[in-house]
């Protein structure tokens, strides 16, 4: 290990979390399927730069694009061919630059997806490193014979790891992550048994780093705001219990960046805010995950069922007739919570994403109403995925770029009802990407604008209130107040940071700076709840409410599923 690696180790998180992260409010877009600007039936980075006012019209103020970069498409752009050059489909880097700069004119930031544990197989870097003589092994004056990881014998196995041999020239099989055109870059092994395993943090190791170091700077030096990282717990190879080398590695590469970009954020997909934290990043998110029937915290939110396209059936905390209470969610949210506040950091949710089935198929739109007004004011950025502002659906779908069963969260944003195409695309329907919603009243942004009880305009409403109400800032504090094990109700506190005696500071935030107590009911009978007393302003009144709540004295009555923030 070198001396610099070795002081990345044992150096404790030392770079402070960017400040506009705290305000910030996130929309997620697949690019192929946003917004198409030239006809061609594929979305593209001018078509997403022409909607960054309605973007920023429902209350987003950051984005995340997925993978934008020149790949072959075998899985959706997350295979890189080229870290440093837009895929043509989406236009050129001039463009994407051209996106940052209009996303700053108007206050918003941009992430852009990092994939940094594998790329393509097209990869320059791997074409080269499966060369047979390992004087060929260059590009870019840089020898790569080590970049990703190759076995010592064209008929080894990886050790446990899936592998592809029979396909370079060079002796050797590949480690791969996920797809077969997807080689594993050599971040190296935790514990090295066999001589073509490189250490973790040693020479090949980190020269991968500083790879990874170049992709970094390229982008944040033209204008992205950070990323968000693609798997960023799989770095290292066998690595121990609590992911010990893959932090590492991460603090090292953190220690290079972070000194030349302060103000890039660093959004990881890990879901274990208690090790993500440690690694140095900013903040992490919830992920939704069920395995053989058994959902996690977040499943049991809004996805707790085994047959996702059906009502029936579904357990999820936000379907208005399961019997479901929050307590089991909380038991696993909170102590992550706590550990990504105790390391300074973040931990968010989503609405969906890429990777995940949408609800609009299965909870009604109240239903989904209550639970965005939930999603929107915890703890913690809000992501938006782009459209489920309208109740875009899923759509089961053959595979497309190898989204299998992730196909139909992809197709493309419903524009404006009857429209060629609901306003994605001028090309003809067969030319589309994927295929729009075909479906009689399909969900679109102009019927929704038109439609004064929208989901449209509640999530507009429930964004503009957490964009001027400091309590509702994601460092902010949360304290719940009522959880009850057998009842259906959900209540907590949002404290804004600062330092006046009842946690305000007028004179940084002025009259919005006042506690907020959130309430919500999902079922379909009365509830109350009994607000804390002490904790709000005497002229505490309904700021946002869903459904007629009332307040009684010290009492809020929760009609059937209604939602409501008083302060």
């Amino acid at each position: 290990m070198t001396d610099q690696a070795r002081h990345a180790q044992e150096s404790p998180r030392t770079f402070a979390r960017p400040d506009w992260l705290s305000g910030a409010r996130f929309y997620e877009i697949y690019p192929q399927s946003f917004a198409d600007s030239n006809g061609d039936g594929i979305g593209d980075i001018p078509g997403i730069t022409g909607k960054l006012d309605y973007i920023a019209g429902i209350g987003c103020n950051a984005l995340w694009i997925n993978p934008c970069y020149d790949s072959p498409f075998k899985d959706a752009g997350y295979d890189v061919r080229d870290y440093t050059r837009v895929a043509a489909r989406y236009g050129t880097n001039d463009d994407l630059v051209a996106l940052f700069e209009a996303a700053h004119e108007r206050g918003m930031h941009v992430l852009l997806d990092l994939v940094p544990g594998h790329t393509s197989e097209e990869h320059a870097w791997f074409r080269a490193s499966g060369q047979a003589d390992p004087a060929d092994r260059i590009t870019d004056g840089k020898n790569v014979s080590e970049r990703y990881i190759w076995t010592d014998c064209w008929i080894s196995g990886g050790d446990g790891l899936p592998f592809i041999g029979g396909e370079a020239g060079r002796d050797g099989t590949y480690i791969l992550n996920f797809f077969k055109c997807q080689p594993a870059l050599n971040y190296g092994f935790a514990h090295p048994k066999y001589a073509w395993q490189k250490p973790a943090l040693g020479p090949d190791a980190l020269a991968t780093c500083e790879a990874l170091l170049g992709v970094m700077r390229f982008w944040l030096s033209r204008g992205a705001d950070g990323f968000r990282v693609d798997m960023a717990d799989s770095l290292v190879k066998h690595d121990d219990g609590g992911k010990p080398f893959t932090i590492r590695t991460w603090q090292y590469l953190f220690s290079k960046i972070r000194p030349e970009f302060p103000e890039a954020a660093f959004v990881s997909e890990w879901g274990r805010p208690y090790e993500s934290m440690q690694a140095g990043f900013d903040m992490d998110f919830y992920l939704d995950w069920r395995w053989d029937g058994n959902p996690n915290g977040y499943n049991m939110l809004l996805r707790n069922t085994d047959t996702p396209l059906t009502h029936e059936g579904d357990a999820s905390y936000f379907n208005a007739d399961s019997d479901t209470s929050i307590a089991p969610f909380l038991d696993q949210y909170l102590p992550q919570l706590r550990d990504a506040e105790r390391e300074g950091g973040l931990f968010g949710l989503i609405t969906c994403n890429h990777d995940t089935l949408r609800t609009g198929q299965r909870l009604t739109e109240r239903e989904r109403k209550v639970a965005y007004g939930m999603l929107m004011t915890m703890p913690g950025c809000p992501f938006l995925y782009y459209g489920d502002e309208i109740g875009m659906r899923y759509r089961p779908l053959p595979t497309k770029e190898g989204g299998y069963t992730r196909t139909g969260s992809r197709t493309p944003m419903q524009w404006e009802a009857g429209a060629a195409n609901l306003g994605f695309s001028t090309a003809d329907a067969d030319e589309l990407y994927l295929p729009v919603d075909p479906e009689p009243g399909a969900p679109t942004v102009s019927g929704e604008e038109a439609r004064a009880d929208s989901l449209l305009h509640w999530v507009r409403s429930v964004l503009t209130l957490r964009a001027a109400q400091p309590a509702l800032d994601a460092d902010a504090g949360f304290d719940v107040v009522a959880a009850p094990a057998e009842g259906r109700a959900f209540a907590y506190l949002r404290r804004p940071n600062g330092d006046g005696a009842d946690g305000t500071d007028g004179a940084a935030h002025g009259e919005s700076a006042r506690t907020l107590f959130i309430a919500m009911n999902p079922s379909r009978a009365d509830a109350q709840v009994a607000m804390p007393s002490g904790e709000l302003a005497g002229d505490a009144s309904v700021l946002l409410g869903l459904g007629g709540p009332s307040i009684d004295g010290g009492l809020l009555t929760l009609p059937p599923q209604s939602f409501a923030v008083i302060g």
